[in-house]
Formats: C-alpha cells, sequence, structure tokens
C-alpha cells in the first residue's frame, strides 16, 4: 500500500522524468555524470557546454592541454581529479573499446573516477538497462519515506529499492527519486505542508 501510494504520486509529479544533464553521446553521458559528482547538473552543463563544444571527439580530449580542461570545469570542484579522470577515461575508451562506452559492468567501474552509482545512472540512462542509482537525493528520501533504515548503507538502499520496485520501472523510479529530492523533499526547507507522502515521512513526523 505504501510503495503504491508513493509511486502514484511520483508518476503524479513526474510523469515522464528525464535526466537533466545535457548530452550528445554515450562518452559524453559518461564524462557528464563524472563530473557531477559533488555538484549540480546545472554547473555540469554550463562547463560542458564549453568542453565538449571545444574539445568535440575523444581524440581531442585526449590532446587537449590539461591544465585547458581543468579552467573549463573549475566551477565544477575537484577539477585537478576530474580532468585527469576526463583524459584518461578518453584515451582507454579510443585504446581499449574503438571509442564506444561499454554496457558490461565490470568494465565500466574499471575506468577512472567510474563508481557504482555512475555506471548504474549511465546503463540505465542511455541503454535503458534496468537499474536503480543511489545519490544523496535518492538516499535521503528513501530513508524519509522508509524505503530504507537510517542506518542503511546506499548499496543496501539500493538493493532495498530494487525489490519495492518493479525492474522494468528501476530507471524511471530512479529519475523520478532524484527529481522529487532535487526539487520537493529537499536536505533543507523540505516542501513538507503541500506533499501527499508527509504522512509517512520521518522528516515531516520531526518536524511536527
Amino acid at each position: 500500500m505504501k510503495n503504491e501510494l508513493i509511486c502514484n504520486y511520483l508518476d503524479e509529479l513526474f510523469e515522464n522524468p528525464h535526466c537533466e544533464l545535457n548530452y550528445n553521446n554515450d562518452y559524453e553521458l559518461l564524462m557528464a555524470i563524472v563530473l557531477s559528482a559533488q555538484s549540480t547538473d546545472k554547473r555540469v552543463n554550463m562547463c560542458t557546454e564549453i568542453l565538449f563544444k571545444k574539445y568535440d571527439s575523444l581524440d581531442k580530449i585526449i590532446k587537449a592541454p590539461i591544465e585547458d580542461i581543468q579552467t573549463i570545469i573549475r566551477p565544477i570542484g575537484s577539477f585537478h581529479k576530474k580532468s585527469e579522470y576526463l583524459k584518461s577515461i578518453a584515451r582507454i575508451l579510443v585504446e581499449n573499446y574503438n571509442g564506444k562506452v561499454p554496457t558490461d559492468r565490470d568494465l565500466l567501474e574499471a575506468l577512472p573516477g567510474v563508481g557504482r552509482k555512475t555506471t548504474n545512472v549511465f546503463l540505465s540512462e542511455y541503454y535503458q538497462i534496468p537499474a536503480i542509482a543511489v545519490d544523496t537525493h535518492v538516499e535521503r528520501v528513501s530513508k524519509r519515506l522508509k524505503l530504507a533504515s537510517k542506518k542503511d548503507s546506499v548499496r543496501v538502499v539500493e538493493e532495498k529499492l530494487m525489490k519495492k520496485f518493479k525492474k522494468e520501472e528501476w530507471a524511471k523510479r530512479h529519475l523520478q527519486l532524484v527529481l522529487f529530492g532535487r526539487y520537493y523533499c529537499k536536505a533543507i526547507k523540505p516542501g513538507c505542508n503541500t506533499c501527499k507522502l508527509k504522512e509517512i515521512c520521518i522528516e515531516k513526523n520531526k518536524r511536527g
């Protein structure tokens, strides 16, 4: 009953959710996700619009001066490390995978700066492979709505969500939870008063 209530409300708010990162191909999406760690999609989009226009191929990214990439992505944060990730990813994709991002999870997670969350986002968005990525928004919302326990690790939250939602809906539910956490169930000043899930929410009960 609770899961149905949550799904119905998410469908009401986000009937056709979509990834808010801008991209034109597989490697642009993967790199944008890597850049989005500890940043916002809006800020990433501002930087990648410049980056991918100036260096519009993997070969150009490989040959680009790392200092220039650092300057372009500086607003995102951790730009020294992330610029190295981008150049390394570009090189590996060209040398090992004919310039295509692999669909194999182990190969993806072996790429610099690519972990399980990034892999899940990429596979579900680009290849429509069922997966649930747990970022800070998804983790927060899941715990507030008691879909997971407060002490659960990110991996445990992911496993619990996979059991609670239909597999064919994983990608959609992931995006809905991200958007719900980003625009409604915010970390600070969530919109509890107008939320139709407030009766089952830990945060609302805490706030009274």
